[in-house]
């Protein structure tokens, strides 16, 4: 058996003992403590207009690819795991192109300029013509994508899940560079995309630790470990980083599956300062404010210049929500059941609530302008935005 799927069948056995524990009432836990927590009422303040809905494919399957809306030069991409590939005008809602490409996708797709860029469950790294569909080159990875591939300087950077960074040329695939790092036996499904700024790039890694690569050659600049493993067992120990980073001037942010959020010097790694808040949904920004949704599926707004706590919602616990996104003056969230939250950001009141889907959002939803766009679980892409 692979490393790989050694590492999901024992997360996958881990989770089993721990439901068991729970569900069984061995810890003195009864069902109703597993529940998501009810909606409460509330005086709904702010309309939220859907502008448009349209299918892009059959969406995700029970392997969990890492699928997310991609916004690029006025539309929308999509990929779903039989391998569609779809462009969709972000003001009009219609499908511009569709490619069907035949691989079993993992992450993606990443639109840049004129190429698209795919990961796929058999560790490849694809590049697709953005006009045609057709395949430019193909470059082989040690073990599958989940990370979404970064193009910076000409050098598109890929990650596998065996903790490898890799870098191509654009122009043919052609590997530059492989930067090699350990994990741990026991991780969270999932990885945090490389996050390139200036010729550099940032790698969250499974072990709570924060790498600065040179995107030119794969060098080291610095590691930081921002969370360390504790405990006897191995699901006592997952540090992943498997949310977005995210850097405003000089500083990069991140928040670990272990318990802190910690905001790290570019040039040096050097961190500064900590808070004790675990997630592995990863981080939002906006200005001076970043924001998070813990373990709990509590929703977190902290001061990014020294992790000073605005505010922290309770209400929507065990509703598996997705990482909160600014948009204007609101923070929205979407939980398991379909539905958007949206709190007013100053004081963290709700404002509105609608029924975007019947089925979970795959990931966070992107913000372009006062637009918000939401791609589900069964492949619907829909746009709203909120009217006062």
């Amino acid at each position: 058996m692979n490393r790989p799927v050694r590492i999901l069948a024992i997360l996958l056995l881990a989770g089993v003992v721990a439901g068991c524990q729970t569900v069984g009432g061995w810890f003195g836990r009864g069902e109703a403590e597993l529940r998501p927590a009810e909606l409460v009422e509330f005086e709904q303040r702010l309309n939220v207009e859907r502008l448009w809905s349209v299918s892009t494919g059959v969406g995700i399957n029970r392997s969990r690819p890492t699928f997310r809306p991609f916004f690029h030069e006025g539309e929308i991409w999509t990929g779903d795991h039989r391998g569609r590939v779809s462009a969709v005008n972000a003001e009009t809602g219609r499908v511009e192109r569709r490619f069907d490409t035949d691989l079993a996708l993992s992450s993606g797709p990443a639109v840049y300029d004129d190429v698209i860029l795919l990961g796929t469950f058999d560790g490849q790294l694809v590049a697709l013509d953005r006009q045609t569909g057709a395949q430019r080159w193909l470059a082989r990875l040690s073990s599958e994508m989940l990370a979404y591939p970064v193009l910076h300087d000409g050098v598109v950077i890929a990650r596998s899940i065996d903790g490898r960074i890799f870098g191509f040329d654009v122009a043919d695939g052609a590997r530059i560079w492989i930067h090699d790092r350990s994990v741990p036996l026991l991780t969270v499904r999932g990885n945090s995309d490389p996050l390139a700024r200036a010729g550099q790039v940032y790698i969250g890694y499974d072990d709570g630790t924060v790498v600065g690569l040179r995107v030119s050659d794969g060098g080291l600049l610095w590691e930081q470990r921002v969370s360390e493993p504790e405990g006897r067992t191995e699901l006592d120990r997952l540090s992943d980083i498997n949310g977005p980073m995210v850097i405003v001037g000089t500083d990069l942010y991140v928040v670990t599956y272990r318990g802190r959020m910690a905001s790290l010097a570019l040039e040096s790694g050097r961190i500064l300062w900590v808070k004790d808040v675990a997630s592995h949904t990863g981080l939002s920004v906006f200005r001076t404010q970043l924001a998070a949704v813990d373990r709990d599926d509590s929703v977190w707004l902290v001061d990014r210049r020294n992790g000073s706590t605005l505010w922290r919602d309770e209400r929507l616990t065990r509703r598996e929500l997705t990482r909160p996104a600014f948009v204007g003056e609101y923070l929205v969230t979407v939980d398991s059941q379909g539905y958007m939250h949206w709190y007013d950001l100053a004081s963290g009141d709700f404002v509105a609530r609608t029924s975007a889907s019947r089925s979970a959002a795959v990931e966070a939803p992107i913000v372009i302008g006062d637009t918000v766009f939401l791609l589900d679980a069964d492949g619907t892409l829909s746009a709203w935005r909120p009217r006062s």
